[in-house]
């Protein structure tokens, strides 16, 4: 024979406990979340804005650098084409490439250049009445 306590069954009622929701607390923790994420986005903004002022810093070094680089060569090159304008130069190459020779006094016809005359004044016109 069973013991008797094990012969009565039990009904348990395993019915799940519904808890109500507090509004005050759930507004609470609404209103935390929103104010940590407003401070996130602010917080990467603010990091944002720095990455980008130290990128453009970057930039502008480079630019410099580039722009201290290109007027290095312009220096070069006008120095270079005042070298190759030269009219001794050109007096050289005439004479030993190209076999040319220099001219005489006599032989030698200077052109002056005319300057354009000055334009008349203004002329003052008459009204008819």
């Amino acid at each position: 024979m069973e013991p008797f306590e094990y012969a009565i069954k039990k009904d348990v009622r395993n019915n799940p406990i519904v808890r109500e929701i507090d509004q005050a607390r759930q507004r609470d923790l609404w209103n935390s979340v929103g104010i940590a994420g407003f401070l996130v986005l602010v917080l990467l903004f603010s990091a944002w804005q720095h990455f980008e002022l130290l990128r453009h810093g970057y930039e502008i070094e480079q630019m410099e650098r580039e722009r201290a680089a290109q007027e290095e060569l312009m220096r070069q090159l006008r120095l270079e084409v005042e070298t190759l304008k030269s009219p001794t130069r050109i007096e050289m190459l005439a004479t030993e490439r190209l076999h040319l020779v220099a001219p005489g006094q006599d032989e030698a016809i200077v052109i002056e250049r005319v300057l354009p005359a000055d334009p008349p004044a203004k002329s003052v016109v008459a009204l008819r009445r």
